[in-house]
């Protein structure tokens, strides 16, 4: 169902880069979202993924204007492609969105090879 949701229907999209705690509800994740990055937390349909040390399990937090949403989505064989860099949270473009649900990691790399 997520996974085919329309990422342009999310005002932003961000995913907060490192390991976070699963067991962390609603007030520790936007406490982490407002103390860490300062990033404006009350703005209705902006989307915060979390991932966990096993990368089998995200969970995402959504203001709705009157509430907080918030929901999990584990994946039974595989894992998320998920950047460690914990210094960050990066704006996911709506490509990098479909992507990213799609099991493909946000930046993708290229390998330039050489001749000898």
């Amino acid at each position: 169902m997520f996974r085919d949701a329309d990422p342009h229907s999310f005002a932003a999209i961000y995913l907060v880069c490192g390991r976070t705690d699963m067991r962390f509800g609603i007030d520790s994740l936007a406490a982490i979202v407002e103390a860490k990055y300062h990033l404006p937390l009350f703005v209705p349909g902006t989307l915060f993924l979390f991932c966990g040390r096993r990368t089998n399990k995200i969970k995402g937090l959504v203001w709705e204007g009157d509430c907080f949403l918030l929901f999990t989505k584990r994946v039974e064989d595989g894992r998320f492609s998920w950047p460690r860099n914990s210094a960050e949270a990066r704006l996911l473009s709506p490509k990098q969105f479909e992507w990213f649900m799609d099991g493909f990691p946000i930046d993708p790399e290229i390998k330039i090879s050489r001749p000898n």
